[in-house]
């Protein structure tokens, strides 16, 4: 019986690993799902290193995705700065409009993420805001902006930084309402979909590095490693196909769907949970 307990338990942390992995890059919210899989499920975790671990696990997922992206962009913001190279400026504002759109997350997110996590991460708010993304993306479900990387503004970099932060609400999806301002501005769909995930990259770079001592002090962590480390490969992988598979969705301008998914979802849970 308990080999049975505990393989059960595992396969509980994968399937939260795989659902956190494949709805972090998708906009019906990553964090919602968390809260509504453990209710589900009837899972508590206590402390941050689980959902450290497998955000950081979808982070390794956009790095790899948007590898060549990065590269070029670090090295003409190095470029810029010291052989003012001008054929590099516009990726050096590129940097700069991500630098200025990750301060909004990380000012609200230390000011107020005992607030979210105690007050605002339960099921009945996450059914409320689920369906508020659904309404957002059914907003922009038609909208095809003319922005290119190079036409973004300091206005816009502000704005979707805002949008983001509003995210830290369980339910708010990230790519969702990052998206949604971008496209709002008329970015286009490639440059809106580029920015959000250039984005994630570091504000969840900024939390894993900032988090990186609640995991070392984790009472939990030794007891949970292993069903910890195979939810935090299980988001990888989820995450990777599902980026991938939102890319082809997005140049085909079928966000609707999970506008749809998060009005049944949001209904769904606030009927029954």
């Amino acid at each position: 019986m308990e080999n049975i307990t505990e393989f059960w338990l595992l396969v509980k942390y994968i399937i939260l690993g795989l659902f956190q992995g494949f709805t972090e890059p998708i906009p019906i919210s990553s964090s919602g799902h968390l809260v509504i899989l453990r209710e589900l499920f009837n899972i508590e975790i206590k402390g941050l290193s689980f959902e450290i671990l497998v955000n950081f696990g979808s982070l390794l997922a956009v790095l790899v995705i948007y590898r060549k992206d990065i590269i070029r962009l670090v090295t003409n913001f190095f470029r810029f700065i010291f052989a003012k190279d001008e054929a590099a400026k516009a990726d050096f504002q590129f940097m700069m409009y991500l630098v200025i759109a990750t301060i909004p997350t990380g000012v609200i997110g230390l000011l107020f993420e005992d607030y979210i996590s105690s007050k605002l991460s339960t099921v009945a708010i996450v059914g409320v805001t689920l369906l508020i993304t659904g309404f957002a993306l059914w907003i922009i479900r038609n909208l095809r902006g003319n922005k290119n990387d190079r036409e973004i503004s300091l206005k816009d970099a502000i704005i979707v930084g805002l949008a983001q932060a509003v995210a830290l609400i369980p339910g708010i999806s990230r790519s969702g309402a990052t998206i949604v301002a971008a496209m709002l501005l008329g970015m286009k769909r490639e440059t809106a979909l580029r920015f959000s995930f250039l984005l994630y990259i570091p504000v969840s770079l900024g939390i894993t590095v900032m988090s990186a001592s609640d995991i070392v002090n984790d009472k939990n962590f030794d007891v949970l490693m292993i069903p910890y480390l195979l939810a935090f490969m299980a988001s990888i992988i989820a995450s990777y196909f599902a980026l991938k598979w939102f890319i082809n969705i997005m140049a085909n301008g079928n966000l609707k769907y999970f506008s749809y998914y998060c009005f049944i979802a949001g209904i769904l849970v606030i009927l029954f949970l």
